[in-house]
C-alpha cells in the first residue's frame, strides 16, 4: 500500500468539494458542529471556493492518497499576526472513514508542515470541535496543543 500527499490538482476539485461535503456532514452533528458548519466553512459554491484556494500563493489545498486514489483532502491558509510573524491555519483535514488509521492524515499534516517552514511560518494552528477526541488526539500526536477554548450559548428555545 503506497500512502501520499500533493498538491491538488484542477482534475480534482470535483473529489475535494465531495470530501468537504462529507467532512462538514460528519462534524455538524457533533458538539459545536451547526455552528462550526455556519461560521467556519467555505461560502457555496464549495467548487468555485476550492478553486480560488487552488491556485492562491498564501492558500494550499492537498489531496491524500493510497495507491493513487484520492481518499482525503487538507487545506491551509497564511495567517499574519500583529507581531508580523506568519503562521499556517489548518482550516480543513479529513480522510475518509474506510481510510483511516493507516498513515493517510500523517502524510498531509506532515505535507502542510513542510509547505508552511517552506514559507517560515512560525506555527501551526487548527481547531478541533469539543469532544472529537479522535482529532485532538491526532493533533497532538503533532504537537498542536490547544491554545483557546471557544464558548457558545445556544438563545434559541
Amino acid at each position: 500500500m503506497e500512502l501520499g500527499a500533493r498538491l491538488a490538482a484542477e482534475s480534482d476539485l470535483d473529489v475535494v468539494v465531495a470530501l468537504a461535503r462529507a467532512a462538514i456532514e460528519e462534524l455538524r452533528p457533533l458538539r459545536g458542529g451547526r455552528i462550526w458548519a455556519e461560521l467556519e466553512t467555505r461560502d457555496e459554491p464549495l467548487a468555485v471556493a476550492f478553486a480560488r484556494e487552488f491556485v492562491a500563493t498564501e492558500r494550499l489545498v492537498l489531496v491524500g492518497t493510497i495507491d493513487g486514489t484520492v481518499v482525503g483532502y487538507a487545506a491551509a491558509h497564511e495567517l499574519v499576526l500583529r507581531s508580523h510573524a506568519l503562521i499556517s491555519r489548518i482550516t480543513d483535514l479529513y480522510v475518509l472513514p474506510d481510510a483511516r488509521g493507516v498513515g493517510v492524515g500523517e502524510e498531509l499534516l506532515t505535507a502542510v508542515e513542510q509547505w508552511a517552514r517552506g514559507r517560515g511560518h512560525t506555527g501551526l494552528d487548527s481547531l478541533a470541535l469539543p469532544g472529537d477526541r479522535s482529532t485532538k488526539n491526532f493533533f497532538e500526536s503533532f504537537g498542536l496543543v490547544a491554545r483557546a477554548i471557544e464558548v457558545h450559548r445556544s438563545l434559541e428555545p
